[in-house]
């Protein structure tokens, strides 16, 4: 387990400090994905879907992660518009990045792993979009 997952809270890189509970609503999705496995094999649910997916997202928040950082630096530097445009592409590039994986594996494999992949890949983005929702609210009232 990683210190970030043991810390009771967080520096954010606008220097905010997070609470455990915040670190582990960013991290909702993860967990989500780390959860679906056993599922997956209990309801005996096609894991080349899965194994898709969950590559797919891990790729996706990776980009994030990157692209987080590149647009700190750029609003450091006072680059709004690279900031903005990174942010927009980011965003795009991620949600593309996950559905074609699901189209892709639909297509080239049976279509019962496209449709598992998509199921987990919106359940995930569910749980991401709205536990954004929740820690930028979290950190506006702060």
């Amino acid at each position: 387990m990683s210190t970030l997952a043991l810390s009771d809270s967080e520096m954010s890189p606008d220097g905010v400090q997070r609470t455990g509970a915040s670190a582990i609503l960013r991290h909702l999705d993860l967990l989500l994905l780390a959860a679906a496995l056993p599922i997956f094999i209990a309801v005996d649910w096609p894991m080349l879907g899965y194994a898709v997916a969950a590559g797919a997202w891990i790729a996706q928040r990776l980009l994030h992660v990157f692209t987080n950082a590149r647009t700190a630096r750029s609003l450091a530097a006072g680059n709004r518009r690279d900031a903005f445009r990174t942010t927009a592409i980011s965003g795009l590039a991620r949600v593309w990045l996950v559905s074609v994986a699901a189209l892709l594996v639909g297509l080239f494999a049976e279509r019962e792993d496209g449709l598992a992949a998509a199921l987990l890949v919106t359940a995930l983005f569910t749980i991401q979009l709205a536990t954004a929702a929740l820690t930028h609210r979290e950190q506006a009232s702060a």
